[in-house]
């Protein structure tokens, strides 16, 4: 058995540049309301943004020497994504390793389990994502898999896909459907300018929206 594999099909980075653009709701629902990850996972800081190919790693819940692994190995650009059991009760990733990523130009970090020394991480700007910010250490211990497919946050992940992180949330976009989800999310930023432009017009939600129809179909009564 190899446990760690280097060699990953990463998407093209303009593609990647292009998503980044987009907000992770937009994606969401420009991709069919798919690859959202658990809300349970949130940015350290409401700030912190990242977007890149998952570069994906299995950890034992409170051991992270494969963490260690992981971005001994990541490349720059890349977003080290972590399976650790939903363990909340461990501090798995710190200002040390953040700056081992800073030095590497890895584009951030998504774990389902937890982080600590989050003042540092904030002043450092590495984007990171966790389930829990815990002071509690980790062993080094048991060996586990870089570069598998791993499930966090309740989606699967396979290595190379895209993970675009923001404010409110996480979402995966296939690597394969990378340049569809970027054209929908284009689509979408567009028509809700067109949105916005409207109520600015004058016009109103409801007509906007095209909802009279199904409003009236459902028996909504007013007192106008």
């Amino acid at each position: 058995m190899v446990h760690v594999k280097t060699k990953i099909d990463r998407p093209d980075p303009a593609l990647v540049a292009e998503l980044a653009k987009y907000g992770t709701a937009t994606i969401h629902e420009a991709q069919g309301r798919l690859g959202a990850l658990s809300s349970r996972l949130k940015p350290v800081d409401r700030s912190m943004s990242l977007c890149g190919p998952a570069f994906t790693v299995k950890c034992a819940p409170r051991d992270n020497i494969m963490l260690q692994v992981a971005i001994s190995y990541a490349k720059a650009g890349d977003v080290v994504v972590v399976s650790a059991g939903e363990y909340e009760e461990a501090g798995s990733f710190g200002d040390v390793l953040a700056n081992a990523c800073l030095a590497k130009g890895i584009a951030g970090l998504v774990t389902d389990t937890g982080v600590r020394d989050t003042a540092e991480l904030i002043k450092l700007g590495f984007p990171v994502f966790s389930l829990s910010h815990c002071i509690k250490g980790t062993v080094k211990e048991t060996i586990g898999q870089v570069n598998d497919p791993v499930i966090v946050g309740g989606e699967i992940v396979y290595p190379g896909d895209i993970i675009r992180g923001d404010a409110d949330g996480l979402v995966v976009v296939r690597r394969e459907s990378a340049a569809f989800a970027a054209e929908k999310s284009r689509e979408r930023e567009a028509a809700e300018a067109g949105y916005i432009a409207a109520y600015k017009a004058g016009k109103s939600v409801i007509e906007v929206s095209n909802l009279a129809g199904v409003l009236a179909a459902k028996g909504l009564t007013t007192d106008e």
